[in-house]
């Protein structure tokens, strides 16, 4: 996920202006794993012909120089296209002063209700006072004290959905043994972080039982340089080792893994699983076998939340204070279905 998958949101999706999403994402749910207790979700709903028709709504996006990012706009102009409604759009390029400037614009202009997927939470107390005081939609970064919803990455359920599929893997081929477990995190991303890669052991054990990840190495590789100087290292510490489990915050730091791997012959020895499912990695999960699951985060369908739901708001209808992302595994077995990589 180039940036939040998401964060990790950002390659997809970093804190700062980090190129990977995931890492970027901080949820405003303090959700269950799968499996405390049901679905924490809402479903994609493609906007009502001229539902939006009189409506002058904003959008304020990250970076359009952010390829998860892209995805998640593209989204978001179509569905409001499909409403009828006006999008006021705004690039904040990741700078938080710009992001003040896009809301105050959105005040000059009228704009009744607004997303805001701008970086900085620390900011948008600010952010908020200066733009309309209209309802306003978080995408995976909270914008307290204005949001009515928070919309993005379920970051526990995320982590859990790869984490799981890589305890099938590790207990139908390996009994559970294996040699290390390596997870590439962005530690800045704080709360985020810890729910998706602790979302990752808490599904590996959940098939493997409690305590099954061992000799855990916790290394800060959320880009493809990073993962690659990291995962080189772990490797050479590692120099018998066979069974190496890799987990990524997003799909940049596995493509770093990979490449270290395949650098010194040993690209056998890695089993990984990341966060996003972007382009950059269908190709990889359709064709390697070591590649054993990423989990989806649909930033091309976005806006079939963001502006249904955003529409609601404006209407004074009720919307759920959380509106988390339906993720779901992708593996060799369903890339084709889900993506039609060209490859």
């Amino acid at each position: 996920m180039a940036l939040v998958a998401a964060l990790g949101v950002v390659s997809a999706c970093g804190g700062g202006t980090n190129d990977s999403p995931s890492a970027t994402q901080q949820t405003g749910a303090s959700s269950a794993a799968a499996g405390d207790s049901g679905p924490q979700f809402v479903d994609f709903r493609t906007v009502e012909p001229g539902s939006g028709a009189g409506l002058k709504l904003g959008y304020i996006s990250l970076s359009e120089a952010v390829p998860f990012i892209k995805l998640v706009s593209d989204s978001i102009k179509k569905q409001a296209e499909a409403a009828g409604a006006e999008l006021v759009f705004c690039d904040s390029q990741g700078d938080a002063a710009k992001a003040l400037e896009c809301a105050r614009n959105f005040k000059t202009q009228g704009v009744q209700g607004y997303l805001n997927f701008q970086q900085d939470a620390k900011a948008a107390a600010a952010i908020c006072q200066a733009g309309p005081q209209v309802p306003v939609v978080a995408i995976d970064i909270q914008q307290d004290p204005c949001q009515k919803a928070f919309m993005g990455a379920n970051n526990d359920r995320a982590g859990f959905i790869a984490g799981e599929a890589v305890g099938n893997h590790a207990k139908s081929q390996w009994d559970c043994q294996y040699d290390g477990f390596v997870s590439l995190e962005q530690p800045e991303a704080g709360a985020v972080n810890e729910a998706r890669m602790g979302g990752y052991r808490k599904g590996f054990e959940s098939v493997c039982g409690p305590g099954s990840v061992k000799n855990l190495k916790k290394v800060n590789a959320f880009r493809v340089d990073m993962a690659r100087t990291a995962v080189a290292d772990v490797l050479t510490s590692l120099p018998g080792a066979k069974k190496i489990i890799v987990v990524g915050i997003n799909d940049d730091s596995i493509l770093g893994a990979l490449a270290a791997a395949r650098t010194v012959g040993r690209q056998g020895d890695v089993f990984v699983a990341a966060q996003g499912a972007d382009p950059s990695s269908w190709c990889e999960i359709k064709s390697n076998p070591n590649w054993i699951a990423d989990t989806a985060y649909f930033p091309e369908r976005y806006g079939e939340i963001g502006i249904p739901y955003l529409i609601d708001l404006v209407k004074n209808k009720s919307v759920p204070a959380n509106l988390l992302v339906n993720h779901q595994a992708v593996t060799k077995d369903n890339v084709e279905q889900l993506y039609q990589p060209s490859c």
